[in-house]
């Protein structure tokens, strides 16, 4: 039976926040732990990072150690997770200079995902090569670790499907190396996008609108009283509406029955208190204050263990530096079958030596 492999990760552009816990990270924890993968891989995208941020190197080099203590503080075990970073294993950038080969130009701009990033970053005068080649960079960490399996959003979809056609090619022009990738998609609706604390549609450092995994306490209490509501719950007795109230949808995120026995007893579930919100009667400081009480249950031990890891950042960077040995072994022996099956292998084939020898010595 063949292994079951994970590849995941993130840019290291900022420290990672709420967002990315229920989006990303918390599942990650839960696969680490459930004991039906034989290895998961976990990504410090530096490379990437860089195609939109090549004049401010800086910010990557800062945040590789943010991004590290958020993924230790979450749970993820360096025993049992290989945590590296994408520039310290080269044999990545080979890759994708031979699979960039098997892609055209016009498939690269039909790719969604390309083009809403590329229109996000207000790019379409001017687009880095390397970020407009991003699926095929992609498609090169997925391949080096023989990934079967990779946890995405929706809107990262069409970039699998590319690294699955560009397996699928690689496979049938030269022969069967590489491993075509599944996905896992999130099972909780409720975090597949989670909003700012401003009721925008995405958190956002330069929105200023993040809760981080790494704010004190006093922070998150200041960012929950903060957030958005419903404009139209004025007074108290005002029926209030729950689309696009930030504050239930983080609810929905993180609150669990018992927080109401502990916080809020005169309800039983989170039901009893939406219904008695959109009946009216309800005021949004009592809500705030119960989920603020709700985040701190979730994130308080990750703030904890956090504190702990920054006392030891020579151990952290050590775990980065084994993970990045680690992993780089591994896409050495992925690069060595693709330069085999490509016939470019030209020092380790003895029979090509040996032919070319009988060949110019008869």
């Amino acid at each position: 039976m063949s292994n079951k492999i994970i590849l995941t990760g993130d840019r290291p552009t900022g420290k990672l926040h709420v967002g990315h816990y229920v989006g990303s990270l918390k599942n990650r924890v839960e696969l680490q732990e459930s004991g039906e993968y034989d290895k998961i891989y976990i990504m410090i995208a530096d490379a990437q990072a860089l195609t939109d941020n090549i004049e401010n190197p800086e910010k990557i080099r800062e945040n590789i150690i943010e991004v590290a203590l958020d993924y230790l503080a979450c749970g993820l075990d360096p025993n049992k997770a290989t945590i590296f970073i994408q520039s310290q294993v080269p044999e990545l950038c080979e890759l994708s200079f031979y699979y960039m080969d098997m892609v055209t130009v016009a498939r690269l701009q039909r790719n969604p995902t390309v083009k809403n990033e590329i229109k996000m970053r207000n790019f379409e005068a001017s687009i880095p090569v390397g970020f407009f080649t991003y699926p095929i960079s992609q498609a090169a960490d997925i391949t080096a670790f023989k990934a079967t399996t990779v946890p995405v959003g929706e809107d990262q979809l069409p970039m699998i499907e590319q690294t699955r056609e560009i397996v699928r090619k690689f496979n049938q022009v030269y022969s069967e190396v590489l491993i075509e990738p599944d996905v896992i998609l999130p099972s909780n609706k409720a975090c597949l996008r989670l909003p700012g604390t401003d009721g925008k549609a995405k958190m956002s450092k330069s929105l200023g609108n993040c809760i981080y995994l790494s704010d004190t306490e006093e922070e998150v209490r200041k960012k929950v009283m903060g957030m958005y509501t419903d404009p139209t719950h004025i007074k108290v007795s005002d029926p209030g509406h729950l689309e696009g109230n930030t504050v239930f949808t983080y609810l929905d995120a993180f609150c669990k029955d018992e927080y109401f026995a502990k916080y809020l007893p005169d309800y039983a579930n989170l039901q009893e208190l939406k219904d008695h919100y959109t009946r009216g009667g309800l005021g949004d400081m009592v809500v705030k204050r119960f989920l603020f009480n709700v985040m701190q249950e979730e994130f308080e031990p990750i703030r904890n263990r956090r504190k702990e890891f920054e006392k030891n950042i020579e151990g952290v960077y050590e775990i980065l530096r084994k993970g990045s040995e680690e992993a780089r072994k591994v896409a050495m022996n992925t690069l060595a079958e693709v330069r085999e099956a490509m016939k470019i292998n030209y020092f380790d084939d003895d029979e090509l030596i040996k032919s070319h020898k009988e060949k110019y010595n008869n």
